[in-house]
């Protein structure tokens, strides 16, 4: 019989675009003992897993829950659960995970309308307008944050044009949530799903949804319970029946709900890193940590830039917590990387499509998003870029991120006197 080791992965600082290290807190609350699924203290901590993830996504919607699977399961719950068949959806795509949304929806048997903008750059409101207005789509799916391309969509006004013209509004905040504003009621965002394994701190397998009103009456007209668990009192709704069991967002909304009708078994250790992730970040306050990750992250291109490097895409739409910068021509990217890993423990990321072996992409999210794990970082992708033969600026990218962070803490010293 093989005899296996011991589970012991190296020691890694993850400093590309997610997963990140997970927050301590996080982790000693995946080792707490499990409960049956329908115990009360489970189905309290629901609940209150519920009200925190309202905080996250600033809204009042009722229908704020998790879905059992990492972020792409809650972007295919959405989908799924919004698209019915013929249905025409409007995919505004500015990097790969546009593309993403666009192949499920096509699995959802949906008239699927693709414009895509040069990666690197977003889409201007009026040009959102003009294309909601042309299509007249059903659902407009959108990314607010892309990490192929370290973007951030601008969202404010999007859900405005979309009730406009008759139309869902979703977007996928996986990326971008917790680092960057998001206001899901102030924006009139029907849908929003996400996933914790970057600025929220946790570990990939588990993804918040949000559902507004609008969203969850399109939802709850297809609503079908299961045979074997109907009764005669369960009447089902008069649209499509959601073409996938453990997607379906009627059916998990009726489990996440006060008849908890049996869906599938809750993802127990799952649940309570989401609500430490949650319980986290609204300690902390929303819109302390998105200044946290906008002064990393600010930090970190400054001292990339002082480093001799070029950063990549328009810089008045980048992420506050990835950066792109462009691979230098004498050296080969992968390698710096591996130099990076072997030589350092920390991963930086490569990326995808286009921008293949182009460009790295170095997050600072979560509980990453320190200035020590900054300057650390700088300095090993200083050391590596020389090793490698690469004409760089030594010396000067870690006094930079350095004058970033000290001229962040004077503007909090001040506004706080």
């Amino acid at each position: 019989m093989t005899r296996y080791a011991d589970l012991n992965p190296p020691a890694r600082l993850l400093m590309g675009p997610g997963p990140i290290n997970a927050d301590p807190r996080v982790l000693r609350a995946m080792a707490t003992p499990l409960i049956g699924q329908f115990d009360p203290s489970m189905t309290g901590l629901m609940n209150e897993t519920m009200a925190l993830y309202r905080g996250v996504f600033k809204t009042a919607n009722k229908w704020t829950m998790l879905i059992d699977g990492t972020a792409r399961a809650g972007i295919e719950a959405a989908m799924v659960s919004l698209i019915e068949p013929g249905d025409k959806v409007l995919i505004p795509v500015f990097g790969r995970f546009g593309h993403l949304k666009a192949e499920i929806a096509r699995r959802c048997d949906a008239e699927v309308i693709t414009v895509e903008r040069e990666w690197g750059t977003v889409f201007p409101l009026d040009e959102i307008r003009d294309l909601v207005k042309k299509h007249r789509p059903r659902l407009l799916a959108l990314c607010q944050g892309d990490t192929s391309t370290t973007m951030l969509q601008p969202l404010a006004g999007v859900g405005a044009i979309a009730h406009e013209f008759d139309a869902l509004f979703y977007t996928d905040a996986t990326a971008s949530i917790g680092g960057n504003a998001l206001e899901t009621d102030a924006w009139d965002v029907d849908c929003v799903s996400a996933g914790l394994q970057k600025c929220l701190a946790g570990p990939s397998g588990s993804s918040p949804i949000t559902l507004s009103a609008r969203a969850e009456a399109a939802i709850v007209r297809r609503r079908h319970v299961e045979q074997g668990i109907a009764t005669a009192s369960d009447v089902p709704g008069n649209g499509a029946r959601i073409r996938s069991n453990y997607f379906d967002l009627a059916m998990v909304m009726d489990y996440w709900g006060d008849k908890r009708l049996n869906h599938h078994t809750e993802a127990t250790s799952m649940l309570y890193a989401a609500r430490e992730c949650a319980k986290i970040l609204v300690e902390e306050g929303v819109d302390n940590a998105v200044e946290r990750h906008r002064v990393a992250g600010g930090a970190m291109a400054e001292g990339l830039k002082a480093m001799g490097l070029k950063l990549f895409g328009d810089q008045t739409s980048r992420m506050n917590n990835v950066v792109g910068v462009y691979i230098p021509a004498e050296v080969q990217g992968d390698a710096v990387r591996k130099s990076m890993l072997d030589d350092f423990a920390i991963e930086i990321g490569t990326s995808f499509g286009p921008l293949h072996g182009k460009i790295w992409r170095i997050g600072t999210m979560g509980y990453n998003a320190r200035k020590d794990t900054v300057l650390t970082t700088l300095v090993a992708l200083e050391s590596a870029l020389a090793m490698h033969g690469a004409k760089i600026a030594t010396g000067k990218a870690v006094p930079a991120a350095l004058a970033a962070f000290r001229a962040a803490e004077a503007r909090t010293a001040k506004a706080a006197e």
